[in-house]
């Protein structure tokens, strides 16, 4: 599943109980999913093992990229992307909203 967010992209949660919440994407793994940082943070209950300590631990759980949407640059809202092409004929991806070029 193709996606148009990627990693480092800056993100705001559009439905679901985080909604509202911005991020920093972590990583994007090959189902269409995505960890932002901060955002549905999970315990997790580990028992000692010889590489690790025992404890509860706060890590991410993956989101659907469907519930998050791109910051645009230049509003600070949420905003659709499409490809296009910049001047040197290179792709890029550009914001629907104000036409701004992310990085």
């Amino acid at each position: 599943m193709a996606t148009r967010i990627r990693k480092d992209d800056e993100v705001i949660v559009i439905s679901g109980a985080a909604k509202g919440q911005k991020g920093r994407v972590l990583s994007v793994t090959e189902d269409g999913r995505v960890i932002v940082e901060g955002v549905k943070v999970m315990k997790r209950h580990q028992s000692p093992r010889k590489y690790r300590e025992a404890g509860i631990i706060e890590r991410e759980a993956p989101i659907d990229a469907s519930n998050v949407a791109l910051v645009d640059p230049e509003t600070e809202k949420p905003t659709r992307v499409r490809m296009g092409e910049d001047k040197d004929g290179k792709k890029v991806r550009i914001a629907v909203g104000s036409g701004a070029v992310i990085d």
